[in-house]
């Protein structure tokens, strides 16, 4: 089988595999982590093209995820609104966060700018405490859940699976275009970048509101999951859980941030009797990704699949044309002649 045949094929299998996990998991609670994990890879999908790509050190993307959290609490909640209405008005508002947010900081240098992302993070949870007529302060909001079909388990995480599909085919293609190979050059020397016409702050803003964009649209599919949220849902540690992700997965990579959310995710269910160390065991995945494994994860996967796939190396022979090479040389064009022997054949290199 050639290898885009198998990477289809493996692709297809993925995807069955995946939309079939209802079917074939008999506990409820291994579908709800699953759609834990594919509202959380909707945001890094977004904040992936953001660091990963851009190069930019965004820490604070738990903040527009409550902002599309208590959005999407309020406006299917408290106003009333159809919940498949308010979804995209919630990836509105996140986008219009972004857009607020990187107005006035993307041109800081990346220390500075991280600082900011922190502080719009703790400012968002401060105001979600003093707002409480509109955010329910410290008591927090019921969060309403999608219509049948989507009102069960399997009916939001089939919601997700198809939504993260959706941004995980949008981040690919951007990734594959020629904005993508712009954004890391802007990562890799914004200096080289600009000197090829790339218009830096611009795709620094237009790569950040996409990432708003998403992270409302999980913060809401995150509130529906949670069904209550307070403003102690929305700690600081979640914006650097978001970021450790990416740094697992591996910058400039797709598959990466995405096995990293999922290991992350279902990490502390695999320790459960250890819970109280799971913050030990995020810092010691890290610590191990980034000392032996410095490239990410994605990284890793891609370099095993080449060697258990190795590219056929073969030679071929070239023959000379004797016509255009006499006309070159100013000779008339004329046949070769049958009865001369036939030039030696050379072999290309492999």
């Amino acid at each position: 089988m050639s290898h885009p045949s198998l990477r289809i094929g493996l692709t297809l299998l993925a995807v069955l595999a995946l939309a079939s996990l209802p079917a074939w998991s008999g506990d409820l609670y291994q579908v709800h982590l699953a759609s834990l994990i594919g509202a959380y890879w909707i945001l890094v999908a977004g904040l992936n093209l953001v660091v990963g790509f851009a190069g930019q050190l965004s820490i604070g993307h738990v903040g527009l995820l409550a902002v599309g959290a208590y959005g999407f609490a309020i406006l299917a909640g408290t106003v009333g609104l159809d919940p498949f209405l308010a979804l995209p008005l919630c990836g509105a508002l996140g986008g219009l966060g972004g857009l607020l947010l990187g107005l006035p900081s993307l041109r800081l240098p990346g220390f500075y700018f991280a600082m900011v992302t922190m502080a719009f993070a703790l400012i968002v949870g401060e105001l979600s405490l003093a707002w409480g007529g509109l955010t329910g302060g410290g008591t927090g909001l019921s969060v309403p859940g999608f219509p049948a079909p989507f009102d069960t388990p399997r009916g939001q995480y089939g919601l997700i699976l198809a939504l993260g599909a959706v941004v995980t085919a949008m981040t690919w293609s951007v990734a594959r275009s020629m904005w993508g190979r712009a954004l890391v050059a802007v990562r890799d020397s914004e200096v080289a970048a600009a000197s090829v016409g790339v218009n830096l702050f611009r795709a620094k803003l237009t790569v950040f509101v996409f990432s708003g964009v998403t992270a409302g649209v999980a913060g809401a599919l995150f509130a529906a999951l949670q069904t209550y949220i307070t403003p102690d849902t929305f700690v600081f540690d979640i914006g650097l859980f978001f970021f450790v992700c990416i740094i697992i997965g591996g910058r400039g990579s797709i598959l990466g941030p995405l096995i990293g959310t999922a290991m992350l995710t279902a990490l502390p269910e695999m320790v459960a009797p250890l819970a109280r160390l799971g913050n030990f065991f995020y810092g010691l995945a890290l610590l191990v990704v980034v000392l032996l494994v410095p490239d990410g994860i994605g990284r890793l996967v891609a370099t095993l699949a080449s060697r258990l796939r190795p590219e056929p190396h073969g030679s071929h022979e070239v023959r000379p044309d004797l016509v255009r090479l006499r006309c070159a040389l100013g000779a008339s064009p004329r046949e070769p002649d049958a009865t001369a022997p036939a030039p030696l054949a050379r072999e290309a290199l492999p």
